[in-house]
């Protein structure tokens, strides 16, 4: 690995500066939060905003926001962003420290439509593939998903409509559906119990774009031979990080 340059490094270190509070700040601001000296802060400000990738704001002398340039890179970034690629790469990692099946999947219409997925090692696993389709009610990737729509959204997805049973395990009443999905809004994750396959358990958390908007689930399926009210406690916290890195690869922020 080569050397890191500290003058790069520094600037660098400015620039994440402005990722918090209100996203403006001083020569001084800078100085005391980095402990730099004042001579190196000046010089870095003076070639940031040189380059555009910092601006004075006017009628506040002294006082940075982002620039242009910074916007365009952020842009340059999104636009190569592909949900399916990043989802399989995240899911590749959550799957390599639990070894269980993972999957991405995002909401069509009451359906959830799997885009990624990595397989088990285990002899027994949940057999799925990406592109799958299932009703989103008996999934946790789908209940997640569900759970971030608003109220008259969700209502107009599923007001009127059937809730298909897959297994009798199934949520087939509205009422039901909607006091899991109440439930899965204050806890942050979602969970089934053999509600899509009799033999398997889930657990899913939701997927965040830069805007904050809930994008897609990431889910850990286990065996029922696996399944303990621990382990469940555990994937949780491992889908929920799951999640959070692929969000963050989207450009969202913790």
């Amino acid at each position: 690995m080569g050397r890191l340059v500290p003058a790069v490094t520094r600037a660098l270190d400015i620039l994440e500066l402005f990722l918090e509070g209100d996203g403006t700040l001083s020569a001084p601001d800078v100085t005391r939060r980095l402990q730099l000296p004042r001579t190196t802060v000046h010089e870095l400000l003076t070639t940031l905003a040189a380059r555009s990738y910092l601006v004075q704001i006017p009628d506040q002398t002294g006082r940075y926001r982002l620039g242009v340039r910074a916007y365009q890179l952020g842009s340059r970034y999104a636009e190569q962003l592909d949900l399916a690629a990043e989802g399989q790469q995240v899911a590749r990692e959550v799957a390599e420290t639990c070894d269980e099946t993972v999957h991405v999947a995002v909401l069509e219409d009451t359906d959830v439509i799997y885009i990624a997925k990595v397989d088990s090692t285990h002899a027994v696993r949940m057999v799925s593939a990406a592109g799958r389709k299932l009703p989103a009610h008996c999934t946790s990737v789908g209940k997640m998903l569900l759970a971030s729509l608003a109220p008259a959204e969700l209502e107009a997805r599923l007001g009127g409509r059937d809730l298909v049973a897959m297994t009798e395990n199934s949520i087939t009443k509205p009422a039901e559906l909607l006091a899991a999905l109440a439930d899965v809004r204050e806890r942050g994750i979602a969970a089934e119990h053999r509600e899509s396959n009799p033999d398997v358990s889930c657990v899913a958390a939701p997927v965040r774009d830069s805007s904050g908007r809930v994008v897609a689930a990431l889910s850990i399926s286990v065996p029922m031979i696996r399944w303990t009210e621990q382990r469940e406690i555990e994937l949780a916290e491992l889908a929920a990080k799951g999640a959070g890195d692929l969000s963050e690869r989207l450009g969202h922020r913790r």
